[in-house]
């Protein structure tokens, strides 16, 4: 499962920057990641919690 949340992370932040150099999209990463950090603390929180065979357990 964590070869395919890194491929599809990949995938995105290509989409992404690929929007923005065509000017599809005029959104910039500095102001997403400045409103929106805390969603990535959640989602490795998920992903750890979600993960088979962790140590702890």
């Amino acid at each position: 499962m964590k070869g395919n949340v890194a491929a599809i992370v990949l995938i995105v932040l290509g989409v992404f920057f690929l929007l923005t150099n065509l000017g599809l999209i005029s959104i910039s990463l500095r102001e997403l990641l400045r409103v929106w950090w805390p969603v990535v603390l959640i989602a490795v929180g998920v992903a750890l919690f979600f993960t088979p065979g962790g140590k702890g357990r």
